[in-house]
């Protein structure tokens, strides 16, 4: 082919997959589809040949995205990321904050975002900031200020942690994967963790003290839902060693319940009855009589759902005989969900001891919400009436046979998966090895991911199905499209043809000027099509426009990685910015508006510590 006609191709092509990355209405895959299609039918139309007179753009090569090892690596980082969430192994270090901080919102909300800056360090930060949603939300309620004060610094937070390690963002791992195709060395784990930190610590202080002052007190739609969820009456056991045992009550309630009432203690036969003073100290045997949303409740006993299984009586005894080892509602993966007694249902007027419903209907009533209840006494001493919503736990399939049973209505759309504390321990346990063995370097770390990924379904922390939709099509589609853009960019030479015209323009210019306007170029367009695109297109221009001043590469493959992540000022930039938009009632001039005092400022800060960190 005509040595021109190549870039001319590979320009064309990029042209095409930045407007259609940029038509909010075309969604990723087909835009990510379209552009691989084009590119495969371009050049087997006009070949890219080489040396040997072989195409160096055909299928093999230009499909070749699909398999490469940085994509493979970040599904195997999703998938345990996803494990770690569905398991709740991140909510108990997460409620923590709350106890450290001693209640002081700012205190909390600044302890939370350092948190999530470290844990997007070595996790993908999509679930970190899923998890951390309602922490601050919880943290403005308690404080008197909206959300929308506080969400996109959570987003923030999490993007510049995502700078500091090589797995703390997709971009990285796509970079390092591109700098070995190219020839160059790949990142190791920990290389540019310290001028990583170095701009993400001034950068959170940055969004703590201005870009929260930018930021609209707005009102999210839907979250007075949030704030005045269903609350059950429920009971839970205190057991020696688990949950809640040792518990001190301080200034006449319980603290570390704070989304919890506790509206009674039995102890034998004795009812303590609130203010709680010390002798109110729980002790296993204790029951606790409370009232609390189904988070609340789940997020109390820390996925230790039996503790909310309430005892029905000496009478029912022989038939926990003869479940023959854990009954239904204590083995396999199981669900939490609503039940409504319906108007003449044959439960009314009845209790739950009396009616034994745990072996009726093969699952186990752990709450009920009565309007305007107030209880001091067992939930199972309390006669059911027509309108109580019974909040169930069973397995799936235990839930899906309540469904036409006489008197009861299951309220299909509020299933979801209980916690599990075991494997929320094997899901940490998975994810601490794969990260230990890459950090050492002991191990590769696609090898390490896709090994966890396996491990945690082989150990059943999550399903095939949990896995698949974790991944999502859009994502694999969207990286194996610019990695066949990058690598059309490399073979036609227009990745040289870019740098020599950035260096003719700053020609003269000291390399760490050329680095900052080069580092400003990515950051921008990477809010307008996306972090993953940017990465893999301006890996190989920034080995070219290195090579071409006679300097080290690694500064300039470190710069696409914190620029491309630098995607804050709009909401389409960066996944964790759309996360945030709706609990929060972000508009996209809110983006603008806070994202790009946010963007200038990394980018003054990497102009600085870069140079002075690699020498340049």
């Amino acid at each position: 082919m005509d040595g021109e006609l190549g870039p001319v191709l590979a320009f064309g092509a990029i042209a095409v997959a930045l407007a259609l990355y940029a038509t909010p209405r075309l969604p990723l895959e087909f835009s990510s589809l379209f552009v691989v299609c084009l590119l495969l039918l371009a050049f087997h139309a006009f070949p890219e040949r080489g040396p040997d007179g072989g195409n160096l753009l055909g299928p093999e090569s230009l499909l070749a995205g699909f398999a490469n090892p940085a994509l493979l690596a970040l599904l195997g980082l999703i998938v345990m990321g996803q494990g770690l969430a569905q398991t709740g192994a991140l909510d108990h270090g997460a409620r923590a904050l709350l106890r450290i901080a001693g209640g002081r919102s700012e205190t909390a909300l600044a302890v939370s975002l350092l948190a999530v800056l470290l844990i997007s360090g070595v996790l993908n930060n999509t679930p970190v900031v899923v998890i951390f949603i309602p922490i601050l939300q919880t943290f403005a309620s308690r404080g008197g200020a909206p959300p929308s004060r506080s969400m996109m610094v959570l987003s923030f937070a999490s993007i510049l942690g995502g700078m500091t390690t090589l797995i703390g963002s997709s971009t990285n791992l796509l970079v390092s994967g591109m700098l070995t195709d190219l020839g160059e060395p790949g990142f190791s784990f920990f290389d540019f963790t310290l001028p990583g930190l170095a701009v993400a610590l001034p950068g959170l202080v940055f969004a703590l003290l201005v870009v929260r002052r930018l930021l609209p007190e707005r009102s999210a739609a839907g979250s007075q839902g949030l704030a005045t969820g269903r609350q059950f009456l429920a009971q839970i056991d205190v057991v020696a060693g688990r949950p809640l045992d040792g518990l001190m009550p301080a200034g006449g309630f319980f603290p570390d319940l704070a989304d919890v009432t506790v509206h009674a203690i039995r102890r034998g036969e004795a009812r303590l009855l609130p203010p709680f003073g010390g002798d109110a100290a729980l002790r296993p045997g204790d029951i606790l009589i409370v009232s609390a949303t189904r988070q609340a409740l789940t997020d109390a006993v820390r996925g230790e759902m039996d503790l909310l299984h309430p005892s029905l009586g000496d009478s029912w005894a022989a038939r926990e005989d003869e479940t023959h080892g854990k009954p239904p509602w204590l083995r396999g993966r199981q669900l939490l969900g609503e039940v409504l007694v319906t108007p003449g249902s044959e439960l009314i007027g009845r209790t739950l001891e009396q009616i034994g419903f745990r072996y009726r209907y093969n699952c186990v009533v752990v709450g009920v919400q009565r309007r305007a209840a107030r209880r001091h006494g067992p939930i199972t001493d309390l006669p059911l009436a027509a309108g109580d919503v019974l909040l169930v736990q069973g397995t799936a399939e235990a839930r899906a046979a309540l469904r036409g049973r006489p008197g009861i209505l299951p309220i299909e759309w509020s299933d979801s998966e209980v916690p599990s504390a075991p494997e929320a321990r094997r899901a940490l346990a998975i994810f601490a090895v794969v990260v230990g063995l890459a950090a050492l370097d002991i191990l590769p770390i696609v090898i390490g991911a896709m090994a966890g990924a396996a491990a945690m379904l082989a150990t059943g922390v999550m399903t095939l199905r949990q896995a698949g939709r974790a991944i999502g099509a859009d994502l694999v589609l969207t990286i194996a499209a610019a990695l066949a853009l990058g690598k059309a960019l490399q073979e036609t030479g227009g990745a040289a043809i870019l740098s020599d015209v950035l260096a003719a323009a700053l020609a003269g210019a000291p390399v760490s000027v050329v680095l900052s306007a080069f580092f400003l170029l990515v950051a921008g367009l990477a809010n307008l099509v996306g972090t993953k695109a940017v990465a893999v297109l301006f890996t190989p221009i920034a080995v070219s426009l290195a090579q071409g001043l006679g300097a080290p590469v690694e500064p300039f493959a470190v710069a696409v990685v914190f620029a491309a992540n630098c995607a804050f000022a709009t909401p389409m930039g960066y996944q964790t910015n759309l996360l945030v938009m709706g609990p929060a009632g972000y508009r996209f001039q809110d983006y603008v508006r806070a994202g790009l005092p946010m963007l200038l400022f990394v980018w003054a800060t990497a102009s600085l510590v870069l140079p002075l960190y690699y020498g340049l």
